[in-house]
């Protein structure tokens, strides 16, 4: 392990963050010197952002708390184009009206991490809806080598993949190489942080410094992360898992947390908490059923962060009270199954009639339909709906809802003694 002398590398290195750097040891002696300016870029594709980006706004969350500027760049221009990182088909074109709505609900999932009064958030297409495409071409177009971008991971792959590729996302590269130059010139931007897909369009924009500006830019990234099992971070078998609370709750998004397997928790804690490490070593450390303490701790700490300290721990009596008694103090109904039930799929239809949550079949069905029934807080709109053992938590326990005030439990079967 490298010994950085700035504070902001040592925690970025400590918490597990650090994958990638241009030139790692100049930006050490950079960050020590003093402020630096980074950016952050987002395309405006959806009204929140998710867990996914979790990892991008706790490393500016790190930077402004270490003292240094994030600039966090909102991809008003870019999100017309389309990134094709890591995609097998073009994005759907956005319109400007639903640009400027998804930037505002961005803002609202940045808020509650980074101190945005300290820090701006800048549009691309400031100067990207500006361009004039024959000079932008002769000044910037030219620097560019075909059999260089060709070799790019986000064109290769797709290229290999037999997917097509646009001319229109073939020049996403070009201008977000060209963001860095422009963020160094109005800003004074000189690292670009971001995901390991993305290093091959932050080298270009080091590059690109380099040529039209005679500038020393630094790029910086973290890995690309999945759970242990391989699942993409941000995504549940319920869907995505969005930062904004209009979006998703903080119950369902403690819950989230609280359901981490247990090979990822004490990464996750180092990644998404700002617990100390020594604390975290500690968690990490339990064994067994006690894993779980350290689970709730993730999911209340990572909620704290996201949603403030009283909607988690509100939330995390909410689950506490859910999954141990009823809102009276009597004990739920349950019902317990085998690991083999829950892998091949139980029918919700029967588990209500079953735990009378609906006096038939046929009442269960009238429910879901009308939107009464929910597994685990998440509406079920399916009457062919299963539950399996994805639905349970790290307990084994999945929560079964008809209304607001009727719940009972599936659990599953402790495994037979040998």
């Amino acid at each position: 392990m490298t010994a950085f002398r700035s504070d902001f590398l040592r925690v970025f290195q400590e918490r597990g963050f650090l994958y990638q750097a241009t030139d790692l040891e100049a930006l050490d002696a950079a960050f020590a010197k003093g402020p630096v300016t980074s950016y952050w870029g987002m395309d405006a594709t959806a009204d929140s952002l998710h867990v996914g980006s979790l990892v991008g706004i706790m490393a500016n969350r790190w930077l402004q708390k270490t003292g240094h500027k994030p600039i966090l760049l909102i991809g008003g221009g870019t999100t017309k184009i389309g990134d094709p990182s890591g995609r097998d088909e073009s994005r759907q074109l956005i319109d400007n009206a639903t640009i400027a709505r998804n930037a505002a609900g961005i803002r609202r999932s940045l808020a509650p991490f980074i101190d945005l009064d300290r820090t701006q958030m800048v549009d691309n297409a400031e100067w990207l809806d500006q361009l004039a495409y024959i000079p932008f071409l002769r000044e910037v177009g030219r620097h560019f080598s075909i059999n260089r971008m060709l070799s790019m991971d986000s064109v290769k792959l797709r290229l290999e993949r037999e997917q097509p590729l646009s001319f229109l996302e073939f020049n996403y590269m070009i201008l977000q190489a060209y963001d860095f130059v422009e963020l160094y010139k109005r800003y004074g931007v000189t690292l670009q942080i971001g995901g390991s897909d993305q290093w091959g369009n932050i080298v270009s924009g080091t590059d690109l410094g380099r040529r039209l500006a005679n500038a020393e830019l630094y790029g910086l990234t973290w890995p690309l992360l999945a759970t242990a099992s391989g699942a993409k971070m941000g995504k549940s078998a319920q869907g995505a898992i969005w930062l904004n609370a209009d979006r998703l709750g903080p119950y369902e998004y403690w819950q989230y947390w609280r359901n981490t397997e247990d090979a990822d928790v004490e990464r996750f804690l180092k990644l998404f908490t700002e617990l100390p490490l020594d604390e975290i070593a500690r968690l990490a450390k339990l064994q067994g059923a006690e894993i779980n303490e350290a689970k709730k701790v993730l999911a209340t700490e990572a909620t704290a962060l996201a949603h403030g300290r009283d909607a988690a721990t509100e939330a995390a009596e909410t689950a506490r009270r859910t999954f141990e008694e009823g809102s009276a103090g009597e004990a739920l109904p349950s019902t317990t199954r085998s690991s083999a039930d829950l892998q091949a799929g139980i029918s919700v239809v029967d588990l209500l009639a079953e735990l009378g949550l609906a006096a038939s079949k046929g009442e269960a069905r009238r429910l879901i339909k009308g939107g009464g029934v929910r597994l685990n807080d998440v509406p079920v709109s399916d009457e062919a709906a299963k539950l399996t053992d994805a639905a349970l938590d790290g307990d084994g326990v999945a929560k079964l809802s008809a209304g607001k005030k009727r719940h009972a439990l599936v659990r599953r079967a402790p495994p037979s003694p040998d």
